[in-house]
C-alpha cells in the first residue's frame, strides 16, 4: 500500500512537507515526496492529514476493562450508604442477577465499607464491588462463600483479592469476557489510534490468550504478561519476552507475543498499602503505618532472577518510594531487565538510578488527576515528587505511558493530556514543574518509535490535526483530551483496523 500526501507528526525528526509512505509486508519501506506506485500496490489518499506511529497502552487489565461497561458504576459514590443505595437500585431493576460493581474509592468516605451493610440488603444474589484502584473487593457474605473466602465484616484486599478475582468468572458465571467482547474492546481502542496493548490481567494464561486470539480477538498487537503463579508454565514452554505465543496462529503469532513477568511488590495509595519511607498521615493500616511490601527482599530477588534466567522482562508494580528503592535494588543485584510500573512516589536519587540501570518507568499519568487530593491528605509534603515525569525525562529514563484500565479509562489521549497539563479541572496544574511537553508525552506513547520512517512497523494512525500544535498549556491539554475524535484511520502491520465513517 502507498499512503499519499501525508504530513508527519514530528515526534523526533521534522519534515518539510507532505510525503508518501510505502508499506510492504507489514513495514514502512520508503518515505518521500511523490513516490511511484509499484505493481498492484493500492493507494490511500491522506489528503494532507497528519500521520504518526500508532499509540500503545503499556499497562492494561484487558479482561477487567472489557467487562467494566457492564458493571455497576460506583465511581461517583461518596459514602458506604450511597454505594448500598446504588446496589439496592440495581437489584430492584434486575433482581435475579448478581451485582458486580466497579470504581468506589472509600479513602475519603466518612464511613468504612462493611460486609454487614451489604448483607442488610434483601437478596439471595452475590454482591461484589471492586475498588477503583483494583486493590480490594467489598463483598456480601454470599459472595464471600461463593469465592471460598473466609467470613468477615471487612473488605478483601491485596494478594487475597487478586487470587479471588481470578475465580470470579468461573464461580459467578459468564462475565462478558469472551473473544467477541475482547474484540469489541480492541475495536474501541483502535478508534482512538491504539495499535498495541500490554495486557497485565490478573487471571488467565498463555493457553487462554491463544484460544481467545484464535476465536477472533486478534485485531491489535498484544503483549501478554504472566504473574508468579503462571511463571512455571511460561518457562516450561520456553517463552521469552517478545516470542510469539503460538506459531500455529494465522499470522504466525507475530502480533500476539510474550510480555513480562508482572510482580506486585506493594499496595496502593487509596488502601494505604503502598510501601513508603514515611508513615501515612491518616487512616494508616495498624501495624503497617508506612504501607507494606507483598514479598520479602529474598522473594522479590528470586522472582527477578528466575525471570532473567528464562529471558523474561520484569514489570514490578511499585507505587511507594520505599517500594521503588527495593525494586531498583533487586534489578541491580539480579541483572534483570524491564521496568517499574507506576513510579507514583519516588526520590531524585532513585530517578537517577532508573536511568543508570536502564530500568524503564511505566507511568499512568491519568492517576495523578484522581489521586491529587488524596495525595495531599495521605502524603503531605511529598507531592512535589509524585509522578515526577520531568525529572525522569530529563534524566534520560525510558518513560512509557499507559492507563491501568479500568482504574483509568483506556484512553491514550487522556494520559498525554494529564502528563502535559496535570489538571482535570479549573485548578492550576498540580506541580507543573513535573509536566512534560506534548511531543515528549506522545513519544512515550508510541512504543519507542519516533517520526514515521523506513524500517518502522506499519502500525500507524492518521489524524486530521497536528497534536503538537499548541503550547502545552490548558487549552492544548483540553484539545488533546478530545483527540480521539481526530482519528481518521488506524493500521496494524499495514492492515486497516479502523477507518472513520
Amino acid at each position: 500500500m502507498l499512503i499519499r500526501d501525508a504530513r508527519l507528526v514530528a515526534l523526533t525528526d521534522a519534515t518539510a512537507g507532505p510525503v508518501d509512505v510505502r508499506i510492504e509486508d507489514g513495514r514502512v519501506t520508503e518515505v518521500g515526496p511523490s513516490l511511484d506506485t509499484r505493481g498492484d500496490e493500492g493507494a490511500y489518499d491522506a489528503g494532507g492529514r497528519w500521520l504518526m506511529p500508532g499509540l500503545w497502552d503499556q499497562h492494561v487489565h484487558l479482561g477487567q476493562w472489557t467487562l467494566a461497561s457492564a458493571r455497576l458504576d460506583l465511581a461517583g459514590v461518596r459514602s458506604s450508604a450511597e454505594a448500598v443505595a446504588a446496589v439496592r437500585e440495581r437489584l430492584e431493576e434486575w433482581p435475579d442477577l448478581p451485582v458486580i460493581g466497579w470504581g468506589h474509592r472509600p479513602t475519603a468516605w466518612p464511613d468504612n465499607p462493611a460486609v454487614s451493610d451489604l448483607d442488610a440488603i434483601d437478596t439471595d444474589q452475590p454482591i461484589v464491588l471492586i475498588a477503583g484502584d483494583g486493590h480490594h473487593g467489598w463483598l456480601n457474605t454470599i459472595a464471600l462463600h461463593m469465592l471460598a473466602l473466609s467470613t468477615r465484616d471487612s473488605m478483601v484486599s491485596e494478594g487475597e483479592w487478586f487470587q479471588a478475582y481470578g475465580r470470579l468468572a468461573g464461580v459467578m458465571g459468564s462475565d462478558g469476557t469472551g473473544p467477541d467482547a475482547y474484540r469489541r474492546s480492541m475495536e474501541a481502542a483502535a478508534a482512538q489510534g491504539v495499535v498495541g496493548l500490554v495486557d497485565l490481567e490478573f487471571s488467565g494464561g498463555v493457553a487462554d490468550w491463544v484460544a481467545r486470539w484464535s476465536a477472533g480477538a486478534d485485531l491489535l498487537r498484544i503483549r501478554h504478561a504472566c504473574y508468579a503463579d503462571g511463571l512455571d508454565d511460561v518457562l516450561a514452554r520456553g517463552l521469552r519476552s517478545g516470542d510469539p505465543l503460538a506459531d500455529s496462529l494465522p499470522d504466525g503469532g507475530g502480533r500476539l507475543t510474550m510480555g513480562p513477568l508482572k510482580i506486585i511488590s506493594d499496595g496502593s495509595l487509596n488502601t494505604r498499602t503502598a510501601w513508603c519511607r514515611e508513615p501515612y498521615a491518616e487512616k494508616a493500616v495498624p501495624g503497617s503505618e508506612s504501607g507494606q511490601p507483598n514479598q520479602t527482599a529474598t522473594e522479590l530477588r528470586s522472582l527477578l532472577a528466575r525471570a532473567a534466567a528464562g529471558g523474561l522482562d520484569v514489570a514490578v508494580h511499585a507505587i511507594g518510594d520505599r517500594a521503588v528503592t527495593e525494586a531498583l535494588d533487586a534489578f541491580e543485584e539480579t541483572g534483570a531487565r524491564g521496568g517499574i510500573e507506576h513510579v507514583q512516589l519516588t526520590t531524585r536519587d532513585d530517578v537517577r538510578r532508573l536511568a543508570a540501570l536502564g530500568v524503564r518507568a511505566s507511568v499512568q499519568p491519568a492517576h495523578l488527576l484522581d489521586d491529587r487530593d488524596v495525595t495531599e491528605r495521605l502524603w503531605p509534603g511529598r507531592a512535589e515528587r509524585c509522578f515526577p515525569l520531568r525529572w525522569m525525562v530529563d534524566a534520560g529514563v525510558d518513560v512509557v505511558l499507559g492507563s491501568d484500565a479500568p482504574v483509568s479509562p483506556l484512553d491514550p489521549w487522556l494520559a498525554v493530556a494529564a502528563a502535559v497539563h496535570r489538571s482535570a479541572d479549573e485548578r492550576e496544574p498540580w506541580h507543573p514543574e513535573q509536566a512534560i511537553t506534548a511531543r515528549e508525552a506522545l513519544a512515550a506513547s508510541t512504543d519507542g518509535w519516533g517520526t514515521v520512517a523506513a524500517g518502522h512497523p506499519a502500525d500507524l494512525v492518521l489524524l486530521d490535526a497536528d497534536p503538537l500544535a499548541g503550547d502545552s498549556g490548558r487549552e492544548h491539554a483540553l484539545a488533546l483530551r478530545a483527540f480521539a475524535d481526530r482519528v481518521v484511520a488506524t493500521w496494524v502491520a499495514g492492515s486497516p483496523v479502523y477507518e472513520r465513517a
